[in-house]
Formats: structure tokens, C-alpha cells, sequence
């Protein structure tokens, strides 16, 4: 027989609540970000980065 634990925990329903849409709304800026064709030039160099000799 298994044991159900349910309580309502004030601390999970605040992060719950707000930090996961704020964290999500991060994660979507940060992709629309790197995807934006005005930074590919940028992104571009900083990938060949490893393989330039000086």
C-alpha cells in the first residue's frame, strides 16, 4: 500500500506561480537572442574562435 503525502505548501505555489513563467519568459528572450540575424555575424566569429591560430 502506498502513501499519499499531499499538503499545500505556500513556498511551491509561489514558485510555481511566478518563478516558473519568469524563467520561461528568460529562456524565450535568450533564444529570440541568439537567433536574431543581426547577431549571426557575431555568433559566426565566436564559433570559429577555436580553430583561429595567432
Amino acid at each position: 500500500m502506498k502513501a499519499v503525502l499531499s499538503a499545500s505548501n505556500p513556498v511551491s505555489e509561489f514558485v510555481t506561480w511566478l518563478w516558473t513563467p519568469l524563467f520561461v519568459g528568460i529562456f524565450i528572450a535568450i533564444v529570440i537572442y541568439a537567433l536574431w540575424p543581426r547577431n549571426k555575424a557575431t555568433f559566426d566569429a565566436a564559433s570559429r574562435m577555436p580553430l583561429r591560430e595567432d
